[in-house]
């Protein structure tokens, strides 16, 4: 069954109980009504019989004389103790069978409607008392022709405002929520087309307010379709960079196998290029390793106070031996500053940064270090004199296997576009952020911000 169909039939079955509850308490507050009304009369009348009555010397209730004005359906017996009737008035008085068989003996005034002859009567029974003792019991009554007659056509109407009314808004719920609930027809309907031609590149149409929940489904699941889409492009760039970066020492290596065997002898040329190569694989794998482990959460971070100048001091021994007599290290600013973070982590950064500075500087060039305070974060400032990074570029550096190079060919000593994104990675959990500029021919700037321990 649809979903529009259940619903429909949910809120019509609310809906006619809500009705039959609010028929019921009107039947109940009309039925009351009259039946006061009658009561009342009843009373009244019981009150002038009894006036009029009299015991008599055997303590048998007679009337003495006949009421004035009465109510011509009103009728009136007067049982003994015996059940023997003593008196009676009205048409249905005179008769061997009590008005209310059940009560001629009752010791407490009670009314109750009881069916006689076909007739529906309501019956006021009291008792009568005389010498400090009960002698008889009064029973007075009416017939409830009309009141039954407004309870007959009262349930009538009830029956037939709830029949139609569960219908109308029945069939007003159908037509509200198939088009209320249309959109996701569409939705399905989409889902089973990108199921069918795996073309995660469609879109659902938004019909109608973006600020219902309709509306708010169809945008979230456009968001979601976006982003699986942009997860597709690039797992499958993913799998092409990896393929393409894996392939090449391979063939390097599977190259210089072959040179070997055919030449029988170990040839140190081709043994120093395979080991290059075994190394380039292991980075990669080691790189691939880190990302796989920080996208799962599974990289642990140590965090402690980092002395941030002493790490830069070292950073910069360390690099600037490095970079022999290429280019020209330089550490231009220091501060002492101190941060929270896991200190190998902070210096495989910095390493990061600086190897890349020296690997793309032409040969006499400068890369410049800085450590400085700004507000309550430190900032690390790594630039070189090189070509510089294409204005184009610039948006996807940190993205995954992604390198400036115009061309796919790479030196022995070129990465493979995994470094930043790890570094990337590395300043964002720690609460800090990565900026670059760069125009080409000026060099590049790299600028990490991290949270200060103690500001």
């Amino acid at each position: 069954m649809s979903l529009t169909k259940r619903l429909t039939i949910l809120y019509s079955l609310l809906l006619g109980a809500i009705l039959l509850i609010f028929g019921a308490a009107v039947f109940w507050l009309v039925n009351t009504i009259l039946l006061s009304q009658v009561d009342d009369r009843l009373t009244a009348a019981a009150g002038e019989f009894i006036a009029l009555s009299g015991a008599t010397s055997l303590k048998e209730v007679r009337f003495k004389n006949a009421p004035e004005n009465m109510d011509t359906d009103v009728n009136v017996q007067v049982w003994g103790m015996n059940n023997d009737l003593q008196d009676y008035w009205g048409p249905l008085g005179n008769s061997a069978v009590a008005l209310d068989p059940a009560n001629t003996r009752t010791d407490r005034t009670r009314f109750r409607e009881v069916m006689r002859d076909g007739r529906l009567l309501r019956v006021l029974s009291v008792p009568l008392g005389y010498g400090g003792r009960q002698v008889a019991v009064m029973q007075v009554a009416a017939p409830l022709d009309f009141i039954q007659a407004a309870r007959n056509y009262l349930l009538y109407v009830i029956f037939v405002v709830w029949l139609y009314g569960v219908l109308l808004v029945g069939f007003v719920l159908w037509l509200t929520l198939g088009r209320a609930l249309e959109p996701l027809k569409v939705i399905v309907e989409t889902a089973e087309q990108i199921n069918r031609a795996d073309d995660l590149s469609r879109r659902i149409p938004l019909q109608g307010s973006e600020v219902d929940e309709i509306g708010s489904l169809i945008h979230t699941f456009n968001r979601t379709l976006e982003r699986l889409e942009t997860l597709f492009t690039s797992q499958q760039r993913f799998l092409a960079d990896v393929s393409h970066e894996l392939r090449t020492p391979l063939t390097v290596i599977k190259g210089n196998v072959d040179l070997m065997r055919r030449m029988r002898r170990f040839d140190d040329e081709s043994l120093t290029s395979i080991d290059q190569e075994a190394g380039r694989l292991t980075r990669l794998v080691g790189g691939l390793l880190m990302l796989a482990q920080a996208e799962s959460g599974n990289l642990p971070l140590n965090f402690h106070p980092v002395e941030l100048d002493l790490l830069m001091t070292e950073v910069f021994q360390e690099m600037h031996i490095i970079a022999g007599g290429k280019v020209r290290v330089h550490l231009t600013e220091i501060d002492q500053l101190q941060v929270n973070g896991d200190r190998d982590r902070l210096k495989q950064v910095l390493i990061n940064l600086v190897a890349n500075a020296i690997q793309y500087t032409p040969q006499g060039g400068d890369v410049f270090l800085s450590l400085s305070k700004v507000g309550d974060q430190a900032r690390i400032i790594c630039q070189d004199t090189g070509p510089g990074i294409p204005a184009e570029d610039l948006p996807h550096i940190f993205e995954r296997f992604y390198r400036a190079e115009k061309s796919r060919t790479r030196g022995k000593a070129t990465g493979f576009g995994l470094g930043l994104s790890i570094t990337k990675w590395i300043v964002e959990h720690h609460n800090g952020r990565i900026e670059v500029a760069s125009k080409e021919g000026q060099g590049t700037a790299f600028v990490i911000y991290l949270p200060l321990l103690n500001p």
